[in-house]
């Protein structure tokens, strides 16, 4: 059978590892699919770099679009990142009838609806297993392997840099800023970290995760984000001691009124799967209602295990290559005219349990006002500690809160910063069980 022909656009470290993967496991990538899989074009701004990588039998160019214009080109790999000239070239490769591997969370996330339309419409492959918790296979598990079940809740730790930062913190018991540095040195944190740590990054991922999950438009603009930024190393040490680990996750989970869709710290009890997720590492957590909770756990970044989801797609392209794409698995799991506009609830009414600390005057009688105010708000308590706060005339209040509505929660914090014996504000964390 004549070989598929792959053209990437964009030789950097995945594209540099996807080039690897697909020489090092030629031969057994050609057993599975049953004929060559050949890289015949590469697009670079740098082209010594790229013909270095790549070698003397792929063809070298500097315009991207040419790649994806190709008669000879049947898969392009899209591995630049990016919502400008990324989608551009998408969109050029689709029109041009070329099924499409990409890595690009921001894109599916921010156009998914608008590429998978024009797809359909040019009956065309759009893969996107890479976007999401790197070597992880979790796209092609909420898509197949889950397909029985109503998804209940996702919960995962999909980005390696805050990941590492919360897990130093938390052994080390150093401060954000210093443990941030480290990530830097270390080439765990980007120059400017703000997309990592402040949730965009897992927000784009747990966007896709839940449209997959529910059969619903991909709605990133609705996403909630928090990220680790204002995060004090004493909240985690805190969280440790009442049994807990603090971690950035993003979370979807389907209720009656609507879909919760969110990104935040997260205490998670010491016994749950996730909480001993520790360093660079990405897991999901997904709760099906028939086959309960399962773990994924792997590298979600880097060269290999990113490269070994991008090739992995390019497999599944070519075995299916002859096939109608209405006769494949859909693009977001359900049938495009059975995808439904569930609405995506504001984190006002999302459920939670929530983890509190107040600074407060070392005065009898103020923990009976603060509990009071909760319970106003129908918000009960699992666990209190007090702690001796720098000044001594202060002490603070750790409270740990069963379950409660995020309106009510907010109301309670109000009224509790409106005492005149608590200053500041009220540190809050929201706490969820996973069934732990």
């Amino acid at each position: 059978m004549n070989p598929i022909n792959v053209g990437l656009v964009g030789v950097g470290t995945v594209g540099g590892g996807t080039v690897q993967v697909l020489k090092k496991n030629a031969e057994e990538i050609s057993r599975r699919v049953g004929r060559d899989i050949r890289l015949l074009m590469a697009s670079s701004k740098d082209l010594d770099a790229a013909k270095q990588i790549c070698g003397d039998d792929v063809q070298i160019v500097a315009d991207a679009f040419e790649v994806v214009r190709a008669k000879d080109i049947d898969i392009v790999v899209e591995l630049i990142g990016g919502t400008t000239i990324a989608k551009e070239l998408i969109l050029e490769a689709i029109n041009h009838g070329k099924h499409v591997v990409t890595a690009n969370k921001k894109l599916i996330a921010e156009y998914g609806n608008e590429i998978f339309s024009l797809a359909q419409q040019k009956q065309v492959m759009v893969m996107f297993e890479a976007a999401v918790a790197g070597g992880i296979p979790i796209i092609k598990t909420l898509r197949e392997g889950l397909a029985a079940n109503n998804i209940e809740w996702i919960a995962g730790i999909i980005n390696g840099t805050s990941n590492f930062i919360l897990t130093e913190m938390r052994d080390k018991g150093a401060s954000f800023t210093d443990v941030l540095k480290e990530a830097q040195n270390l080439g765990y944190a980007e120059a400017d970290p703000t997309f990592d740590i402040e949730g965009n990054d897992a927000g784009h991922k747990i966007t896709i995760m839940s449209a997959l999950a529910y059969g619903i438009p991909m709605q990133f603009d609705a996403c909630s984000l928090e990220g680790i930024s204002h995060l004090d190393g004493k909240d985690i040490k805190y969280a440790e001691e009442l049994g807990y680990r603090v971690k950035l996750l993003g979370i979807t989970r389907k209720t009656d009124q609507g879909i919760e869709l969110r990104v935040h710290p997260t205490l998670i009890p010491e016994s749950c799967l996730l909480a001993n997720v520790n360093g660079v590492m990405n897991a999901v957590y997904v709760k099906g209602n028939v086959v309960g909770p399962t773990l994924s756990y792997g590298a979600g970044a880097g060269a290999l295990p990113t490269a070994s989801a991008v090739v992995a797609d390019i497999i599944d392209i070519a075995r299916l290559i002859n096939t109608s794409p209405n006769n494949c698995v859909p693009y977001l799991a359900f049938k495009s005219d059975h995808i439904k506009n569930i609405p995506i609830l504001p984190m006002e009414q999302i459920h939670s349990s929530y983890y509190l600390r107040i600074c407060a005057k070392d005065e009898v009688g103020v923990l009976s006002e603060v509990t009071r105010l909760l319970a106003e708000q129908n918000i009960s308590i699992e666990a209190v500690i007090q702690k001796d706060a720098s000044n001594k005339q202060d002490a603070e209040i750790v409270i740990l809160t069963h379950g409660t509505i995020e309106h009510n929660m907010n109301k309670a914090i109000e009224n509790i910063e409106a005492l005149s014996t608590t200053h500041g504000k009220v540190i809050r964390i929201r706490m969820e069980p996973f069934d732990a």
